[in-house]
């Protein structure tokens, strides 16, 4: 009797694996509790404290929950960074490429996968060659190629490499296309090409449904590196026009410089209420297409 009590306690303890025991689900649940507050954390402060007006900053007994809702942090924030055509311009540069680069990748993989082309090993070293050499490497020819075209300064220096498959990290997105393309099973091409399909009518028809977590994964973190990146539109948009991002980089210049709130000072809370709102767009659109993208990296074998 003692004996099976033992065994019961041990197999609840332990279970059959580590992963079906009490200890094995209780260290799992600690370490992503753990690694969930490191991520969770810096948004939480961030929020809290841009809740907090000027005496709530300077008390030192108020540290998270600020004694009573403040949002003119948020009302200064919005007019420094011009935030509604600011949105809209960022949006033109952000959306409008991700889009576009996620349909001109998925041409090159999927011609890459499905065609036997002449020197296909060389296209993929340059390919890769792109994604590895650093930025600064090109981005001086790219200038001066931009400014020859008249597109310097203008959203076209940003669209028009997307379009043309070099636009951020397009490498990945191609590769990423390639080898879904490459899983589908060549029947079905056979089947389509057998009742009459030429081959763009079975990317559409076949490759492109099958492909549908590929291209959420692809268009999602294209919007994200978009969305956050600044060096690239520090040096083609110029200084006329300006995106969320650059107008975070340059918000204390932008705030000095605001009308109508020189007499408030710059403080953490009204930094933190910038911040949350540059974020939220793209909070906004991970939290409707959350379950989508999940199945979308499961699908395409993204890790890490």
């Amino acid at each position: 009797m003692k004996k099976i009590n033992k065994m019961k306690i041990r197999h609840f303890f332990m279970g059959k694996s580590f992963n079906d025991g009490f200890i094995g689900k209780l260290s799992i649940y600690l370490l992503l509790i753990i690694i969930g507050f490191v991520y969770i954390y810096p948004l939480l402060k961030m929020f809290a404290y841009s809740l907090k007006d000027l005496e709530d900053l300077v008390n030192p007994t108020v540290q998270w929950i600020p004694t009573k809702v403040y949002l003119g942090n948020y009302k200064i924030s919005f007019i420094v960074l011009n935030y509604g055509m600011t949105l809209i311009f960022s949006l033109l540069v952000t959306l409008v490429p991700a889009v576009l680069q996620t349909i001109t990748t998925s041409l090159i993989g999927y011609a890459l996968a499905k065609f036997k082309v002449r020197g296909r090993t060389i296209i993929f070293a340059i390919i890769l060659l792109t994604y590895l050499l650093p930025v600064q490497v090109y981005m001086i020819p790219r200038y001066v190629l931009f400014d020859q075209l008249g597109i310097l300064e203008t959203a076209w220096a940003i669209i028009l490499p997307a379009l043309f498959g070099q636009g951020l990290s397009s490498a990945i997105f191609i590769l990423i296309f390639y080898q879904f393309f490459r899983m589908q099973p060549k029947a079905l091409d056979e089947s389509a090409e057998i009742d009459g399909a030429n081959a763009f009518q079975t990317f559409i028809k076949i490759g492109v449904p099958l492909a549908g977590p590929a291209y959420l994964t692809a268009f999602l973190f294209s919007f994200v590196w978009y969305w956050n990146e600044t060096y690239v539109s520090s040096l083609f948009i110029g200084s006329d026009l300006y995106t969320l991002q650059l107008k975070l980089f340059n918000f204390t210049s932008q705030f000095n410089m605001a009308q109508g709130i020189s007499e408030q000072a710059l403080n953490e809370a009204i930094r933190y209420s910038a911040t949350i709102l540059i974020i939220l767009p793209v909070l906004l659109v991970y939290v409707v297409m959350q379950k989508w993208f999940v199945e979308g990296i499961d699908r395409t074998g993204i890790t890490g």
